[in-house]
């Protein structure tokens, strides 16, 4: 299978994979249907473990072959924070790093600043204070998007795991983003197996306008994959419209000409990104 490239800020599928397994893993996830993989050293490793597996993706992400993946690191109030980005800063493999359990845009700002000044930072949400100060984050410099820690704010404030109870939090996250120039938000992975389950919540994530969502297994990357992009009669209505607008010599007729075009325009955009051919 010939891995599709996928630039981060459209990306759907974002597979989380434990940073202390070893190099032969990371392997085979890059090779997967993921559009990014994240080496998790934060919540998949054992505290006791980390300096080790730490020391295993800078291994793996300074070889100068050519791997690129996202790190989760160790929120900013940790003792391994500072640890964390000292020992990614420059590595030619780091594609950009997820910071655990955001609460305030200057978590992300001195992330940011402690890596070099370039290095994107994906700001994790996890909690009540954090979703509160979401478009802060969002406007942070060296925001580069925003995802949501939906287990660990279910566990911080008690909520619920049905849709209702979480359209709240999705929404302050997709609102912000956009407040803050950012593209779509990232939502937080389904857990189980059943492909009937993550279709529906991956539906759901679209709906309130979340646009990638992480993942747990090479499972669920095929569906997340495709509820996530244009289906094939959306972008046969987006070819059609589009070969129309020339035909017309591109003349706006009335008000619904203008987000119709643009529209199809985001659709084939993203067609062409993914793959995705017409009806």
């Amino acid at each position: 299978m010939q891995r599709r490239h996928v630039d981060a800020d459209i990306s759907r599928s974002w597979l989380l994979v434990n940073g202390a397994r070893g190099h032969a893993e990371f392997d085979e996830k890059l090779a997967s249907r993921a559009d990014q993989v994240i080496l998790d050293i934060e919540d998949a490793v054992d505290p006791k473990a980390k300096p080790e597996a730490r020391a295993s993706v800078v291994e793996y992400l300074s070889a100068e072959r050519d791997r690129q993946a996202w790190v989760r690191i160790n929120d900013h109030s940790t003792p391994f924070w500072a640890d964390d980005v000292a020992a990614l800063a420059g590595l030619p493999g780091l594609a950009g790093v997820m910071l655990a359990k955001t609460e305030d845009g200057s978590h992300v700002t001195e992330t940011y600043d402690r890596l070099g000044g370039a290095t994107r930072v994906l700001a994790l949400v996890e909690s009540a204070l954090g979703i509160e100060e979401t478009v802060h984050i969002a406007k942070a410099r060296g925001a580069f998007r925003l995802a949501f820690g939906s287990g660990d704010y279910r566990r911080d404030t008690g909520t619920a795991a049905d849709d209702l109870a979480m359209a709240y939090p999705r929404s302050r996250l997709v609102v912000a983003s956009r407040v803050g120039g950012l593209p779509g938000p990232i939502d937080g992975p389904t857990v189980g197996s059943s492909h009937g389950v993550l279709r529906d919540a991956t539906e759901v994530t679209v709906s309130l306008g979340l646009t990638g969502k992480l993942c747990l297994d090479t499972d669920q990357l095929p569906v997340i994959n495709e509820v996530i992009s244009p289906t094939p009669s959306d972008v046969a209505w987006a070819t059609d419209f589009l070969a129309d607008f020339d035909a017309r010599g591109q003349v706006i007729r009335d008000g619904s000409d203008l987000p119709r075009l643009g529209r199809a325009r985001k659709i084939m955009n993203l067609a062409t990104a993914f793959g995705v051919q017409p009806a």
